[in-house]
This record gives structure tokens, sequence and C-alpha cells, in this order.
């Protein structure tokens, strides 16, 4: 009872930690793939949502109460991207710490997909009016101006119960037939709640729906393919900060452009910039805080007390390093980009920057840097997004390796 936890072992752990990284390169080609199959299931389902989904949406909406719309708000407030950025860093903390950063990586994964195809597409949502929506948060607000297939919520709720479920299922006490009936009964009845509560909130059609339950079972199992690999690789690998960093890079500028603006890309980059400082932080401590054997919450090593104490010391810690990020890369980005001769604009954290128009014309006929790459395809380059990618990079390191490090000194 009172000796050190008891960690499973996987058996199908692969062993080579050199195949990981030709794992790695094959996610371009399964992205093609899955973009090609979302557009032959795009294709087909147009004329069935004029039908089926209207229908759907009719019966559906008819029974409006006030307890459905706190459920299904509720509901999607459970699911959404802003309590995951708020759950991970409490399963690192509580010695969960390979689910943690697998989990990380495929809602970062799952972010990058969903909203791409998002931005691809540009379908619109559900027109309010005559759709009765309903946005109970600001986050909903947010989520109602980006474009609507397929339904985000769908997708993570598919990947991340379904990895959980599989998570949890891979210790021995949890290989019953009766356990796993029922957890996979309960991540049914999970994403159904999800996907009716879309439809219910004027969030989503029937097409979108489905479309995010299409797309989230063919990431699932691929995840769950290759996820050791990936875990591999970054615990033990060559050179993974600096291929994270290249990799992170690249996939800020392979992004759609939507017919419209819209937040997704802003998400994209913020779980972008959380992926890579997971990836920098548990490169650097995965021996002192992140191995197998560290105590876990729920055993004498790591009690309730202690662990509260880790989040009231982590969670201001997170935040204060967040808000010294952006400050940072506020002031650093505009005097490299200017000094690299790469012309950049302001959406939002830098309004003065965008007065000086006559200035940013001159730096992109003279910038070799902008002459090296691509740059000169595009006029300006919004500096905000860099500065969203490294202010999340910050928060996610902060939480793999300065708050650990903090736990340490104080013997939490």
């Amino acid at each position: 009872m009172g000796g050190p936890p008891c960690h499973h072992r996987d058996p199908f752990h692969p062993s080579d930690p050199g195949s990981s990284q030709i794992l790695l390169l094959k996610f371009a080609t399964q992205m093609l793939v899955l973009f090609e199959l979302f557009a032959y299931i795009w294709y087909f389902s147009i004329e069935f949502n004029f039908f089926f989904g209207r229908l759907v949406w009719w019966v559906l909406q008819k029974y409006q109460h006030g307890f459905l719309d706190a459920l299904f708000s509720g509901l999607s407030c459970v699911v959404s991207v802003p309590f995951y950025t708020a759950f991970l860093p409490l399963l690192f903390w509580s010695g969960h710490a390979r689910l943690a950063r697998q989990m990380t990586l495929l809602i970062a994964f799952c972010d990058y997909v969903g909203n791409s195809i998002k931005d691809s597409v540009s379908a619109m949502r559900p027109s309010s009016p005559p759709v009765r929506r309903v946005t109970a948060t600001k986050d909903e607000e947010d989520n109602a101006l980006e474009y609507g297939v397929p339904s985000s919520h769908t997708l993570n709720t598919v990947c991340l119960s379904g990895y959980l479920l599989h998570y949890v299922l891979s210790y021995p006490q949890y290989e019953d037939a009766s356990m796993k009936f029922v957890g996979v009964a309960l991540v049914c009845l999970l994403v159904g709640l999800i996907g009716l509560g879309r439809i219910y909130l004027g969030m989503h059609s029937l097409v979108d729906v489905i479309g995010g339950l299409a797309i989230g079972l063919v990431i699932l199992p691929f995840w769950i393919t290759v996820h050791e690999y990936v875990d591999i690789f970054i615990v033990s690998g060559q050179n993974v900060t600096s291929f994270w960093a290249a990799l992170s890079f690249l996939l800020l500028f392979a992004y759609p452009t939507p017919e419209l603006p819209t937040p997704s890309i802003e998400y994209h980059t913020a779980f972008n910039g959380v992926a890579f400082g997971i990836v920098a932080g548990i490169q650097q401590t995965y021996h002192q805080f992140h191995h197998e054997a560290v105590p876990r919450i729920f055993t004498p090593q790591l009690t309730i007390p202690t662990f509260v104490g880790r989040m009231l010391l982590g969670i201001p810690t997170i935040l204060l390093v967040k808000l010294c990020s952006k400050a940072l890369a506020k002031w650093i980005l505009p005097v490299v980009s200017n000094t690299l001769g790469i012309p950049i604009k302001s959406s939002g954290y830098i309004p003065n920057l965008n007065g000086n128009g006559k200035k940013s014309d001159e730096i992109k006929q003279s910038g070799f840097i902008q002459k090296l790459f691509f740059f000169s395809q595009q006029s300006t380059f919004d500096v905000d997004t860099g500065i969203r990618f490294l202010q999340y990079a910050g928060l996610a390191w902060s939480v793999v390796d300065l708050v650990p490090s903090l736990f340490s000194q104080v013997s939490l």
C-alpha cells in the first residue's frame, strides 16, 4: 500500500528511437490524405445536409429550455480549448507527465487539422437568425466567428476522450471486458451529447458535426499508432528542440488563407507555441521531473494537500511568465524584424506599428532575408502571430521546467 506507484509498460512500446523520426516525417503525407478524404465527404454531404440536416436542426431547436441551454453550454465549456489549456498543467503536476504531453501534442495536432480544414473549406456556420444561437461565454462568441465545418468540439472530444480511454485501459487492472464496455459507452455518450449540443446551441449544422466525427475517427487510431514513437523521440531523440522549432515555424506558414479573417489562426498559433514549449522543456528536464517513476497524485508521495500547494504556487507563476513572455516578445520581435528587413504590421498588440507603412515599403525593397526566402510573396507580416507563439511557448515551458524546479526547491 505504501510503496511507490506501480507504472504500466506498454508491450507494444517501440524500441528504435530512430524510427520515430521517420514516422514524424510521414505526418505531411497523412495530412494530405486526410484533406482529400474530407473533400469527398464534403462534396457528397451537401445534399444530405440540405434535407436531413435541416430536419435534425428543426427538431432539436424546437425543444428550447433553460436547462438544456445550461447543460449543453456547460458541456461545450468542459471540452473547449481554454478548459484543456487550464487542465493540462494540472495533469503534468499530478505526476501523469506522459499522458499530459501526449494529450498536449494531440490537441495541437487536432487544432491544426481542424482549423486548417475550416479555413480551407470556408463553409459558414448556420445563419442566426433564423437559427437560435446560444453563446454563454466569451469563448463561444469567438468560436462563432470561425467557419463551421468541421466541428472542433466534436473532433477534439473524439480524439482526447478516446486517447484517455486508451491510456486508462492500458493498465492491467482495467483490462476486463466490463471496464472496456463501460469506458467505450461513456466516451460514446459524451461525443453524442457534444454533437447534439453543438446543433442545439446553433453553433453547427449536422454536416459540421459528422465532419468532426469522421476526422476524429481518422486521427485517433493514427495517433494511437504513432504516439509511442513520438514520445521516444521527444524524451531521448537528437536535436529535438531545433527540429521542433523548425516544424513549428513551418506550421505557422503552412496554414491556408480563409475567404474572410477568422480567429482560427490565432488558436493554431497558440497551441503551436504550447507544443514547442512543452517539447523544449521536457527535453531539458525529463530525467529530473517527468520520468515514469515520479510520484503521482493519490499516493503517499503526492498527497492532496501537496498537490493543492503545487496549484497555489504553479498557477500564478505560469500566468506571470505568460505576461512577461508577451511583453518581451512585443519588444524584441519588431526590432529583429526591422534588422532583418522583414516588413511587419500588428493587428492588435502594437497599434503604433501600423502607422509606419512608408518605412515598411522601404524595408521590403532592401531586405536580404526577405528576398532569400519567400517573404516577397506577402507585403507585410502580422507580428502578433510571432508574439502569440512566443507568449504561449513561454507559458508551456514554465509548466514543465520552471514550475517543477520551484516545486523541488520548496519540497512540493
